[in-house]
């Protein structure tokens, strides 16, 4: 095999590394860092012994991804105020017919189930990440972590018990949700509270992620009365020169709102019952970057 032809073939398999390390770690820069990493080891490595070049790439880059966890947690690096994934542009509307597994992938990129990924071992969301998000069978997974299989089932459940119970307990109408953004944007451009707290659940919550690097509550607010005069605040403050886009993130719409055509925030909504549950506010200009040109 060529060099050309090894390239190419990373190049074939880069959405399902990109998919798996940014799952493992909701860092698109990590991630990014993962995947050239693995490119070396791939084009270091005796390509006319592997035969299975996905299996053996997912296999580096799933223990990559495992390495660099164990890194970040040792640092024990504090982070200012809640934490959110970086945001990632996805397109499954476009580019995955099957509905069902559509809901899938985005359900297992979603902001609200990498939160709770974050809390597993990094063994757990490995299992987690290749058997719920990409239908890995155990055997298949044990092989990437040179582990056995009895062991794999074990974290597996573990770790599915542990996401199913921190994880929202609602289903999400894509439709529903897009509709609800739309009009919670006009709600917030125009100001109303009234208007705007009819949309939120009694109980909705506003987690906001600037890393103390811009302005954003440093605690979760609850209860849409707080939440809504929060947002009100924020609308009536506004931005320089601010324009928004409408666009997909981490599998569901999102508001990219920018200032002078750089983008300053990021507002995504879970939705149920025809209300907003939580509203995501991504404000750290680290993580928002890649979005320059979404």
């Amino acid at each position: 095999m060529t060099t050309e032809t090894g390239a190419d073939v990373f190049e074939e398999h880069r959405p399902v590394l990109m998919g798996v390390a940014y799952r493992m770690l909701g860092r698109v820069a990590d991630a990014e860092d993962v995947l050239q990493e693995a490119w070396l080891r791939w084009s270091g490595a005796d390509r006319s012994a592997v035969r299975d070049p996905r299996g053996y790439l997912v296999r580096v880059t799933t223990r990559l991804a495992v390495d660099r966890i164990r890194r970040i947690k040792a640092r024990g690096e504090s982070y200012v105020g809640p934490w959110l994934p970086d945001p990632l542009v996805t397109d499954f509307t476009g580019t995955v017919p099957d509905a069902a597994e559509r809901a899938v992938l985005a359900d297992s990129v979603s902001l609200a189930v990498l939160v709770v990924l974050e809390t597993l071992s990094p063994l757990e969301r490995a299992v987690f990440v290749l058997r719920e998000a990409f239908g890995y069978p155990y055997a298949e997974i044990a092989a990437l972590l040179d582990r056995g299989e009895p062991a794999v089932r074990q974290l597996a459940g573990r770790a599915r018990r542990h996401v199913e119970e921190r994880r929202p307990r609602y289903e999400v109408d894509p439709a529903q949700r897009r509709d609800l953004t739309e009009r919670f944007l006009a709600a917030a451009a125009g100001g109303g509270l009234e208007e705007l707290v009819s949309l939120l659940a009694p109980d909705a919550r506003l987690v906001g992620d600037s890393g103390g690097k811009s302005k954003a509550p440093l605690r979760v607010l609850r209860g849409a009365d707080k939440v809504g005069r929060f947002l009100v605040g924020v609308a009536r403050t506004g931005v320089p020169d601010p324009s928004v886009r409408l666009l997909e993130l981490n599998g569901g719409p999102a508001l990219l709102v920018l200032s002078g055509g750089k983008p300053d925030s990021v507002f995504q909504l879970d939705v149920a019952d025809g209300r907003v549950q939580a509203v995501y506010v991504i404000r750290n200009p680290d993580k928002l970057r890649t979005l320059a040109d979404a």
